[in-house]
């Protein structure tokens, strides 16, 4: 969203686009953050408890960093673009009940999106909102994958 704090309204979803895991992202992925076995060599995952070569959590936890940022940056150019202000998108001030639900494959396809959940103004930086959200991902075949709750700063209205 671009939106400012007071146009955020609590229940709203947005979703931020897909990605398919292949078996060159997930073992680059690995090879450089997440060096365990069953992400990095066929044999050794399918020795593992995963039985294949598997995408790490902090992998489909990047994607859907990468998602929501770029949803954000399009929505806003294209706001700038109308003529209309944007909101400044403030920093994430935390997250909790983080959870890799189920393996994600070589071949599977995430889509990714949140849900507004509370809002309240920062008593510290009254020019802020804190707006709470959940998180997810599905795959193909609409079963949630990764999911976790966060809480970001947003700007208010001048």
């Amino acid at each position: 969203m671009t939106v400012y704090y007071e146009d955020i309204e609590i229940g709203t979803e947005e979703l931020y686009g897909s990605f398919t895991f292949t078996e060159e992202h997930i073992i680059r992925f690995a090879t450089a953050y997440d060096p365990q076995a069953f992400h990095l060599d066929h044999e050794a995952a399918k020795a593992s408890h995963f039985g294949a070569l598997c995408a790490s959590g902090w992998h489909t936890a990047s994607i859907w960093m990468k998602l929501y940022v770029q949803h954000h940056q399009k929505q806003q150019l294209a706001a700038q673009q109308r003529g209309e202000a944007t909101a400044e998108l403030g920093p994430g001030l935390g997250f909790k009940n983080l959870k890799w639900i189920k393996p994600v494959y070589v071949g599977d396809r995430l889509s990714y999106g949140s849900k507004i959940t509370a809002k309240r103004i920062s008593e510290h930086r009254p020019r802020w909102g804190v707006v709470s959200c959940d998180n997810w991902a599905v795959n193909q075949d609409g079963v949630t994958v990764f999911e976790f709750s966060a809480t970001v700063m947003r700007e208010r209205r001048p």
